[in-house]
């Protein structure tokens, strides 16, 4: 059993954060009033109540009985059996500022579903990637956090990349980070059928294979704000064109999949080092972040082939997703 911190182990600006934050929402003072109290400036009690929020003191929860968000959470919900969280952003704003949005909240999301003794597998991605920038902190014993397919191309070795995203993600949660310093796709399946028999790749996988959380975008060739497996330099032309051949729609963790979610038949998925869905499938909760109307198609192949149990997108996808044809049985 682990001893609760002592007051002299919080940091001062921890302690002032928690007093401010209790004193504006749970006794309803105002900030001149509460400045007053902790005899500093109003401007500093609002640097106080934005850290409390930011790393996770507090958590806001918003019941809205307008039709909006909630109205399209029950809709998704409804119609493909999964928790739905839809955060309001306007129709009017590009893909980058979306994503960034939806990234900011999803990070907080996802603070809520972290806890001690997990194994989190992490799919690298522009999505991903963003919502790492955001994460608050929140202290984690005997937590792992796992790389769930390689990085490396003919650029780079990827490790870099994905070192930097898989440590946010550390940081945040106090975890252990375990990569897997493998090419997103070898050359030859057979290659690959060799480093999977090699003892150090063999433990990621047993990793993989028992993952409590998932946490993952969906790739798209059609997006704004592209893949990073599309404009990373991870395909040529030759896949390009057999990927077209297949129809395929979109990745997650860079396995390939059609618009009813197969994955059966695309060559390239030989070569691919992401987990197969059987196994990405075995994780409790898999969490999907998707922002952009581009990304529907993909996304409703990800929901077909039964990947995710909670989704994380912005209010215009969300109504697209609702009002598009029914799920595949």
């Amino acid at each position: 059993m682990t001893a609760s911190p002592t007051r002299e182990a919080i940091p001062a600006k921890t302690r002032d954060a928690l007093r401010a934050a209790q004193l504006y929402y749970m006794q309803d003072l105002t900030m001149e009033a509460i400045a007053a109290e902790l005899k500093t400036s109003r401007s500093s009690v609002s640097r106080l109540l934005s850290h409390a929020r930011d790393s996770g003191l507090v958590e806001i929860l918003i019941h809205s009985p307008l039709e909006g968000p909630e109205r399209l959470e029950q809709q998704v919900r409804e119609r493909h059996d999964i928790t739905a969280h839809v955060v309001p952003v306007p129709d009017h704003t590009s893909d980058v500022e979306r994503l960034e949005r939806v990234a900011l909240t999803a990070a907080r999301i996802l603070a809520g579903f972290v806890d001690s003794n997990q194994r989190i597998g992490i799919a690298w991605g522009s999505t991903i990637g963003a919502v790492g920038r955001h994460l608050p902190h929140r202290t984690t014993h005997n937590t792992d956090v796992v790389q769930l397919n390689g990085a490396g191309n003919m650029r780079t070795t990827g490790i870099m990349y994905a070192s930097e995203l898989l440590t946010r993600f550390g940081a945040a949660f106090e975890a252990q980070v375990h990569q897997f310093p493998v090419p997103a796709f070898f050359d030859d399946p057979r290659t690959k059928q060799a480093f999977w028999r090699e003892r150090s790749i063999r433990r990621v996988l047993e990793l993989q294979s028992g993952l409590d959380l998932a946490v993952f975008g969906v790739g798209s060739p059609f997006a704004e704000v592209p893949s990073h497996v599309y404009q990373g330099g991870y395909l040529d032309a030759a896949d390009y064109a057999a990927l077209s051949r297949e129809d395929v729609v979109g990745d997650v963790a860079t396995v390939f999949y059609r618009a009813d979610g197969s994955t059966d038949g695309i060559p390239l998925n030989d070569r691919a080092t992401g987990p197969t869905f059987a196994v990405l499938r075995r994780a409790p909760r898999r969490v999907c972040i998707v922002a952009g109307r581009a990304k529907v198609p993909s996304l409703r192949g990800a929901l077909r082939a039964g990947l995710i149990t909670d989704l994380i997108l912005d209010e215009s996808t969300a109504r697209e997703l609702a009002g598009g044809p029914e799920p595949a049985p």
